[in-house]
């Protein structure tokens, strides 16, 4: 660790200290000594609070595991698990009718519904292709993609596959923009007179839906349409080569994609120190004041990256129209388990890491405040703060940012916080978790893969849970996405906040996605994960085909809800009548999964991969996949399905796989023939002291090991 400078009673890392008084502090408003004094009392008075919520877990924990091993010979009895849920304070009393409170919204959180990027803060490039992935090209996204059925041949431009690709553009647009007796696969011509879009002299169905162009009137070099809140440019440009070619000029179908992106400082990152952290604060500093660039090297020429400006339009009736030119940006912080060496308190021991991220994500976001057509135009700080478990922990961090509010000069309730819905203390006590941060939720959104984690390290005392896909089938995944929706829509999110769901995880499987992801807006959720810039403009096209705002209106007005006891529903093997080959292919699938993901965590810092799995599809993982497939292992080894044995050998022979599939990364440290590697053993000690990890969570083993890993 580096040297050390005392700043109000905490011990700060020499390189955290110098970007926060050199870099951070300047131009935020806020006095170094103010930010000091205010992070020093926040980090010693709310660290015994923080320590005490984790305690609580701990025990609520013991208690479940005691019941369940009491209870193991003997048929589940939902109703007594139920009652003794309830007598332990893990499921608390729900109070009455009540609606969020938060203002200061921005309309990319509050009424228009699209898709939503998470992207690791720590890759600047990474960072800034997310942020400019407000608008894509529909015409790159159908071509490059197996999302017309098959992926593009390799070498030069088919013009076969662009011809197929424009009229498919055509078809999305005659869906979402018909016009009167006519298809946008035929027209020759589009202009604007008299405030209306004409289309070969016909108006649109719904005139309505133009908002504007550029260029001039009688031949614009561009219509911008809008529909369900979403919008899309046609870019007419006859020297273009595919403009060259089509009838009307049509070079392009640019679509609003991400209207939102989470900038991650947590599950997807590897921050385990001052370095690190400072490398994630720089980036967000850069986002918030609008002047994060990147260079880099493409095709052999080097090319700069930085933040994409508004779009300026003429408006039907003469006047300008501004379009945001990138996504809205919310941060996620770190939960409240790690601590970081980052900073000591007075008495030695580390900083807990949700505290720290709180103090300097907001000092930081203070820049974006300060200016006109930042990235909040509303004056709000959106934070992600994800596994919370129950209504306790929700008032702890809103208790968090009260005091970071007051400390760093901003109004009360400036900080909005996103509710990840994603433990299930938090998912059984839903309604409660939000009435304890009304007056700041922004966001709720379920996280299914982490979700799934917490149900096996949960329940890992009754038994043996089933294969990983036979899991997803279990009524329990279904009651909990219903009920996320209907307790958001009940305690008045429509209209003031996002309900969200989880990740796409197939991240090259576009064809896949387009057929399976339109159902998160038919859910009623108003925004949904996915993987790319690329999968962003390709799942905006389900937000036009699905108006959100009224499937959440008719949802509403139902008035049912999905009950808990189908949450608790734990989904366990029913028979487990498993081959022995079934067995170890599981185990193989898990392992594979895990490794292929901690090698590159370890070695490389790099926390979020695209990790073929044991059928050679590239699946996203990042720490919420690991943990499944680690508390996965771990039950199977807890129970008897297999021993320990088995397990080290499925490992040592996954280990070959994997360095063979990052045989061509010149970075890549090969695992086997020794299996004694930093990165290997954390692998092993993921699945071998799982049952003994809190909540089953990843982030104690892989800090320890990449510390580990950098000290040597």
């Amino acid at each position: 660790m580096s040297n050390r400078l005392e700043k109000a009673g905490l011990q700060v890392a020499t390189e955290l200290a110098d970007f926060i008084d050199a870099q951070a502090l300047p131009g935020s408003g806020v006095t170094a000594e103010a930010f000091w004094q205010g992070f020093s009392d926040l980090a010693h008075e709310f660290a015994p609070k923080n320590a005490a919520l984790l305690a609580r877990r701990e025990d609520l924990q013991r208690q479940i595991d005691q019941w369940h091993i009491a209870h193991r010979d003997a048929p589940h009895d939902p109703d007594a698990y139920h009652a003794f849920l309830k007598d332990i304070g893990y499921l608390v009393p729900e109070g009455g009718p009540f609606h969020i409170e938060t203002t200061k919204i921005d309309p990319e959180i509050a009424t228009v519904a699209g898709p939503q990027l998470v992207v690791p803060i720590t890759n600047a490039r990474f960072a800034l292709n997310a942020a400019n992935a407000r608008w894509g090209s529909l015409y790159d996204a159908l071509y490059g993609t197996d999302a017309m059925g098959s992926k593009p041949a390799k070498g030069g431009y088919d013009r076969g596959r662009g011809a197929r690709v424009v009229t498919r553009a055509r078809v999305f647009l005659d869906e979402a923009f018909p016009i009167e007796g006519a298809s946008h696969g035929d027209v020759r011509r589009y202009h604007v007179d008299k405030c209306t879009l004409l289309i070969d002299d016909k108006p649109l169905i719904s005139p309505e839906k133009f908002a504007g162009y550029t260029g001039r009137a009688k031949a614009p070099d561009s219509v911008l349409l809008v529909n369900n809140g979403l919008h899309v440019e046609l870019v007419f440009d006859r020297a273009h080569p595919i403009g060259a070619r089509d009838q009307a000029g049509l070079a392009d179908v640019r679509v609003e994609s991400a209207v939102s992106v989470i900038m991650d400082c947590e599950d997807s990152v590897a921050c385990v120190d001052a370095e690190d952290k400072v490398i994630a604060y720089t980036n967000w500093l850069g986002l918030m004041k609008g002047d994060l660039s990147e260079t880099f090297e493409k095709g052999g020429a080097q090319m700069t990256r930085a933040l994409a400006p508004d779009r300026v339009f003429t408006g039907p009736d003469g006047g300008e129209v501004t379009v945001r030119g990138r996504a809205l940006m919310l941060v996620r912080n770190v939960g409240h388990l790690m601590t970081n060496p980052a900073v000591l308190l007075s008495d030695g021991s580390e900083v807990y890491e949700g505290l720290m991220d709180a103090m300097v994500t907001m000092l930081i976001a203070k820049h974006d405040l300060a200016q006109e057509g930042g990235n909040s135009v509303a004056g709000s700080v959106y934070v992600v703060k994800p596994k919370m478990h129950g209504p306790d922990e929700v008032a702890f961090t809103d208790e968090i940012f009260t005091r970071v509010e007051a400390a760093l000069g901003m109004e009360r309730h400036t900080v909005k916080i996103g509710i990840m819905d994603e433990e299930r203390r938090t998912s059984v006590n839903l309604k409660e978790c939000i009435r304890a941060a009304k007056h700041r939720v922004a966001f709720i959104n379920t996280g299914f893969l982490d979700r799934t984690g917490d149900e096996i390290h949960t329940s890992m005392e009754a038994g043996p849970f089933s294969r990983k896909d036979f899991i997803k089938r279990k009524g329990w995944i279904t009651a909990y996405e219903n009920q996320n929706v209907d307790i958001g829509l009940e305690c008045g999110l429509r209209g003031h906040a996002q309900i969200g769901k989880g990740m796409w995880a197939k991240p090259d499987a576009m064809a896949e996605m387009l057929e399976q992801k339109i159902e998160h807006p038919r859910a009623g959720a108003n925004c949904a994960w996915v993987p790319s810039p690329t999968a962003a403009t390709l799942h905006a096209l389900h937000y036009h085909k699905v108006n959100v705002a009224a499937v959440q209106e008719t949802l509403e007005k139902g008035g049912k809800r999905a009950y808990v006891t189908a949450l608790l529903d734990i989904p366990l093997a029913a028979y487990r009548r498993w081959t022995r080959d079934q067995v170890i292919r599981e185990v193989e699938n898990n392992a594979q999964g895990i490794l292929g993901y901690v090698v590159r965590w370890v070695d490389q810092g790099v926390g979020c991969s695209k990790v073929p799995d044991i059928n050679g599809v590239e699946l996203m993982e990042d720490r919420a996949t690991c943990r499944i497939s680690a508390q996965h292992i771990a039950n199977w080894l807890h129970h008897g399905v297999v021993n320990e044995a088995d397990v080290g050998d499925v490992f040592r022979r996954m280990a070959v796989v994997v360095d063979e599939q990052n045989a061509g990364d010149p970075l890549y440290r090969p695992m086997a023939p020794g299996y004694n590697g930093i990165a290997y053993a954390a692998a092993l000690d993921l699945v071998l002291k799982g049952r003994a990890q809190p909540s089953g969570y990843t982030e104690p083993v892989l800090h320890a090991r990449r510390l580990e890993w950098k000290a040597a």
